[in-house]
């Protein structure tokens, strides 16, 4: 007895129920256009008419004085890395936390010496005096 053959639609590429890449391009096709259109009638009916109050920055209705910028000075930038560099090491830590039973004894020398390395780059900091918020002494 011949085994019957399988049915295979001609619409295959275009079928919702078999996902692959032509939707996925069809669609980015459709967001492009509608974009290309929304930014070229944007552009296209729009009246300019520049006005010295509508070349200020905005600013909540206030009035703008003075530059926009602001200089911060070194210790906070220098607080916000060490902030982020411990940061990620809590984030690193807690996931060998997670992962103990499997890593066993080997993990645990690797984390060990992972944070003696951490702990003497931040007595190094702490030497620098990069931890004190006094102007005059830390930096």
């Amino acid at each position: 007895m011949p085994q019957p053959l399988a049915y295979v639609p001609l619409d295959a590429p275009f079928s919702p129920w078999n996902p692959g890449a032509l939707p996925l391009v069809v669609y980015v096709g459709i967001v492009c256009g509608v974009m290309a259109v929304i930014l070229f009638l944007s552009g296209f009916l729009t009246r300019r008419r520049p006005s010295p109050a509508k070349q200020q920055p905005y600013e909540c209705g206030i009035i703008p004085t003075g530059p926009g910028r602001f200089r911060y000075p070194v210790p906070f930038f220098l607080v916000a890395v060490l902030f982020l560099l411990f940061d990620v090491e809590t984030a690193y830590i807690i996931a060998y936390a997670a992962a103990w039973p499997e890593l066993g004894l080997s993990g645990y020398l690797r984390m060990a010496v992972f944070i003696v390395i951490l702990g003497l780059g931040l007595a190094y900091a702490w030497s620098k005096g990069a931890l004190d918020w006094d102007e005059e002494e830390g930096l």
